[in-house]
């Protein structure tokens, strides 16, 4: 196939051959941080001495930089004044809780954006405002603020003012509908925004080019805090809260935390601030639904990790957006009844597993088109569609095949000669900016550098396919790019202890930005060996030089067949973990990569 040639855009449906792990080889990089740098933080910060390596590596070169990164916490994080609109926002909205007018919250139909609409309506009805919230259909309505919405939506409701959530940057001409009908828009959001905003009484978005605020990382639940913090300071300096409770909105936290970890944001700064914050809030189980979700997602008795939300909470939540309504995940982010919330995280869970297997079937799709034409491999990009995959899915999928072929993937859901896509991308290419270089071809367009949505017509796609390889291949440079390991720092076995375990825990929550660290050793033995379902392998590894009963539990997942049979490591790449069971913990390595002897 030549470069520049047409990629299949259009798919037989594939045989159900079951989701298997493509195992692709990764580079091993490891980390080199200055020599000084770690002497420095060694001498300030005492502990076991990896500590000092790790946090360097995490471009904490100073102690003061260090301590605030290890003792986050809600007093560091900076007044939310700079962000761009917020006054006329707070004043806006202050107004309407003074005046008791009717205001309608907009929110997207992810976690980011039930969270954020939960922190809101949470916040607003605390304050005795009248407020209702509407979350879109996914597959009947689209996303975003339409035109639509503002006729059959807030004008029934009588809505004054519509603020949206994660959401709304793009709306024009729904702006333009509400002030047709006498209603003030507030738009919080914090996807990337182009040249023109539309026309509300105020966009609050930290990725705006006139926002000087530093906190364009944050997620929409973020932004939507970000506004509850500065209403709730108004109305203090308007004497509101005399007569009435103020509220403590650390207790939204859990919500922020929920939203800012599904959406893969970075975990630095405020972000990290709000997500420590919001795990010990979770884990403390306040809040009936997150409290049910956690039951019926089998989170045990142990400290709630970032982990625990990325694939499990999150996922729960996201299927309600992605099969039925988000409204359903927005009902258990704000009920009070436990009996209620128990009911709706098992219909979450239920969800949940209805999205597992459409996204195994679509997955077994793509694996048999790319068994019968593996010349599609030779492209940079990979862009395919079918009239019977489920939109709400393929961004699911879309990440996962990114990951199995390593390259950027567009996956589009078509339905009568229509498309709506879902993008996902790797490390060091973005996204958006190559989507944006194929607007000529696009219907609509948003999202980030790593993530991205588009609508296209289907007579496009050809052209669309040439254009976005073309965008790829001048953004990858020469070479495509490879699938890289970050190595922290080496580590023998024998290096290992419960204390140093315990210190890793400091640097948690691990996430985008804050990866968990990664170690390598050399010359491990295998001493015992079992399969744990089908590709899978519990190990027990000691060094092989040193005391022969110094051993140490193993599990690696998704093991291919040579490194099964395998009973010597030469090196290893592997992570430390506590491994929580019935109550107790033990020291359990999570084998990333191996290398024979």
């Amino acid at each position: 196939m030549s470069r520049g040639g047409p990629v299949l855009f259009s798919i037989e449906r594939g045989r159900r051959i079951g989701y298997k792990p493509q195992l692709m080889e990764k580079r091993w990089h490891i980390l080199t941080p200055a020599p000084g740098v770690v002497s420095s933080l060694k001498a300030s910060l005492g502990g076991h001495p990896v500590m000092a390596t790790l946090l360097a590596n995490r471009r904490l070169e100073s102690p003061e930089l260090a301590q605030d990164f290890l003792n986050a916490s809600l007093s560091q994080m900076r007044p939310p004044t700079g962000l761009k609109d917020l006054a006329p926002a707070v004043q806006r909205a202050a107004r309407a809780v003074l005046a008791g007018e009717p205001i309608l919250l907009f929110g997207d139909y992810d976690v980011d954006g039930a969270t954020a609409t939960a922190v809101l309506y949470e916040f607003l009805r605390h304050c005795g405002a009248r407020v209702s919230y509407y979350i879109p259909h996914r597959l009947k309505e689209g996303y975003g603020l339409q035109a639509r919405h503002i006729a059959e939506v807030a004008v029934p409701r009588g809505a004054k003012l519509l603020i949206t959530v994660d959401c709304g940057s793009g709306s024009h001409a729904a702006v333009e509908a509400a002030a047709s009908a006498g209603i003030d828009v507030i738009i919080t959001d914090h996807h990337t925004v182009g040249d023109r905003l539309p026309n509300a009484l105020a966009v609050i978005n930290p990725k705006r080019k006139d926002c000087t605020a530093g906190l364009d990382q944050l997620a929409g639940v973020g932004v939507a805090f970000c506004l509850a913090v500065a209403l709730r300071k108004r109305l203090r300096e308007l004497g509101f809260w005399k007569d009435r409770e103020e509220p403590n909105l650390k207790s939204l936290c859990d919500l922020v935390a929920l939203g800012t970890i599904a959406d893969m944001v970075p975990l630095l700064g405020e972000n990290r601030i709000l997500a420590k914050t919001g795990l010990e809030i979770i884990g403390a189980g306040r809040r009936p639904g997150v409290a049910a979700l956690m039951e019926a997602a089998g989170i045990g008795q142990r400290p709630t990790d970032s982990e625990d939300v990325a694939f499990r909470l999150g996922p729960r939540l996201n299927a309600a957006g992605r099969v039925d309504h988000a409204g359903l995940a927005v009902e258990l982010l704000t009920t009070d009844r436990p009996d209620n919330a128990r009911r709706i995280a098992q219909a979450l869970n239920r969800l949940n597993a209805d999205r597992q297997d459409i996204e195994r079937g679509i997955l077994a799709d793509i694996q048999a088109v790319i068994a019968r034409r593996p010349e599609l491999l030779e492209r940079r990009t990979l862009v395919l569609a079918h009239p019977e995959w489920h939109e709400g899915v393929i961004g699911i999928v879309a990440s996962k095949v990114m990951e199995m072929y390593y390259r950027p993937v567009v996956l589009i859901a078509l339905r009568g000669g229509h498309g709506r896509g879902s993008a996902r991308s790797v490390p060091g290419i973005d996204l958006f900016a190559c989507l944006s270089a194929c607007r000529p071809h696009l219907e609509d367009l948003g999202g980030h550098t790593q993530a991205a949505g588009l609508q296209i017509n289907e007579a496009r796609l050809p052209g669309f396919c040439r254009a976005f390889e073309e965008a790829v291949r001048a953004a990858s440079g020469a070479e495509p790019t490879l699938p890289t390991l970050n190595v922290d720092c080496e580590l023998g076995l024998g290096d290992i202890s419960e204390d140093l375990v315990d210190q890793l825990a400091h640097l948690m929550p691990f996430g985008a930005g804050n990866p968990e660290p990664m170690f390598m050793a050399r010359d491990v033995v295998v001493v015992s060996s079992s399969r744990v379902g089908q590709h899978h392998r519990r190990m027990t590894l000691r060094p092989a030089s040193g005391p022969a009963d110094r051993c140490f539990r193993a599990i690696h997942f998704h093991v291919d067949p040579l490194a099964a049979a395998r009973d010597r490591f030469e090196r290893m790449l592997f992570k430390l973990r506590w491994n929580h069971w019935n109550g107790s913990k033990s020291l359990q390595l999570l084998i990333e990569a191996v290398s024979p002897r």
